[in-house]
Parts: structure tokens; C-alpha cells; sequence
């Protein structure tokens, strides 16, 4: 009987430890996938879409449609912090997309960082979408890293319904730059800023690093995470839009 009872009992323990393992994996692999759902660049995917939907959905006082649908690419970065203890500065993180031959690209990943010397004290966070408005400011952004105002010039995008209120924008400058701080929406100066693209970011949102130009140009799908993201963006800027623009014959 001891025998038996060790036998049983043995088989007993191994099978517990097995069915522990199996569970342990079981509950380990829903977790894996929600760690990933709730990554940063998940995050900062859906708070872009929900910051173009914001925006897009007060008319008079967002960017102006014409101008969302002659952009070759659209930035943008949730919550950049804007600070300032003498020397001033701003950081934030962003996803870009640019329009290929099959619609919006993949978004890519961004870091924007920037500073300014004077005597200033404080700080803020905003929200920032910027336009890239023609092939050569595309180009800037494909290489992966550019600052503003030096490589690309820039300009304060104008808001509202009337697309040539304050800034004429058809003077084509390569970056069109909008922020929104406490509910007020209007152009920023971001002369200095650096954009480049964030690679750890990048790996996490594609499962590996790909290079800046191949995600903008459309050569990678899509991931998951980005639906809503695109999908804002397609709605407010139809791929086809742009097109139809420079098809449309001129008075």
C-alpha cells in the first residue's frame, strides 16, 4: 500500500505542478498582450486620434480643411511639455504619417525636442500637430532627422474655416505648425526644434526597428494598434483628397 500511496502520490504532485504551469502560462499570455495594448505608443497612437477628432470637430476654430488635404504628411504629438527654469525647452513624443499611393502610411514613431535661452520661468504641456505641406519638407522628415527652420521652414498655421486668415500659407512653407494649450487652439513658432524618429518606439510598435523612410512610404503594414489612429486621420484627410485638389483646374 505504501508502494501504491507513493506512486499515486507522486503522480499526484507532478500532475499539480503541471496544471500550475499550464495555468501560470494560461494567465501569463492575456497579460503579455494587455502590456502590449497598453504600451506607450498605444497610448500615444489613440490620444493622437482623439486630438485630431477634438480639433477637427470645432470647424471655425480648428485647421482649416483646405489645408489638411493638400498636406503630404501630418505630426502629431499629445501633451508636449513646455518648460522653462532660465534656460527653456520643450519635449515630447509622436507618430507622423504621410500619404502613399495606398492611402495613409504606418505611423512612425517621433521624438521632438527644442530649447531657448532668456530669463523665463514655468511650464506647460500642449498638444501639436504639424503639417508637412509640399515634397520638399516630405523629403526633410524621410531623413529621419531634421530641425526646423534651418533644414525645413515653418510657419504658424492659420485656423478657422477661412484658410487664408493670418498666414498665407500658400506661400508654401514646408511645416505648418499648430498647438493647442487650455482649450485655446492656434499657431506656434517651433524654429529650432529637432525631429527625429524614436527607435525604441519603433520596435515596439513594429516588432522591430525599420527605418524612418520605409514606414513613411508605406512599404510596412499597419499595425493593430494604429486602426484609430489612421482612421481619424482618413476621415478629416481622405487619401484621395490632395489629388482631387491638384486635378481641380484654377481660376
Amino acid at each position: 500500500m505504501k508502494y501504491i500511496h507513493r506512486i499515486f502520490g507522486n503522480s499526484f504532485v507532478a500532475m499539480s505542478t503541471l496544471l500550475f504551469a499550464l495555468s501560470t502560462i494560461a494567465w501569463a499570455l492575456p497579460a503579455e498582450d494587455s502590456a502590449k495594448d497598453d504600451s506607450e505608443i498605444a497610448k500615444r497612437l489613440k490620444a493622437s486620434a482623439n486630438i485630431l477628432q477634438e480639433i477637427m470637430s470645432a470647424p471655425d476654430k480648428g485647421i482649416p480643411e483646405e489645408i489638411l488635404n493638400d498636406a503630404k504628411c501630418i505630426v502629431v504629438v499629445p501633451s508636449m511639455v513646455k518648460f522653462a527654469l532660465g534656460i527653456g525647452g520643450h519635449y515630447g513624443k509622436g507618430v507622423a504619417t504621410c500619404r502613399t499611393a495606398n492611402g495613409w502610411s504606418a505611423p512612425a514613431p517621433i521624438l521632438l525636442t527644442g530649447g531657448s535661452w532668456g530669463l523665463q520661468f514655468g511650464g506647460q504641456a500642449v498638444d501639436l500637430v504639424m503639417l508637412v505641406m509640399n515634397q520638399k519638407g516630405m523629403d526633410h522628415l524621410l531623413s529621419s532627422k531634421f530641425k526646423i527652420g534651418v533644414d525645413a521652414s515653418a510657419a504658424a498655421g492659420p485656423v478657422g474655416r477661412n484658410a487664408e486668415a493670418g498666414t498665407d500659407w500658400k506661400m508654401k512653407a514646408e511645416v505648418l505648425t499648430y498647438s493647442r494649450a487650455r482649450g485655446l487652439f492656434a499657431g506656434i513658432d517651433l524654429s529650432g526644434s529637432v525631429i527625429k524618429q524614436d527607435k525604441d518606439e519603433t520596435r515596439v510598435l513594429l516588432g522591430k526597428m525599420v527605418p524612418f523612410e520605409t514606414i513613411l512610404n508605406g512599404k510596412v503594414p499597419p499595425p493593430k494598434a494604429a486602426e484609430p489612429f489612421l482612421a481619424t486621420v482618413t476621415k478629416y484627410a481622405p487619401p484621395g483628397a490632395r489629388q482631387a485638389r491638384l486635378a481641380r483646374p484654377h481660376p
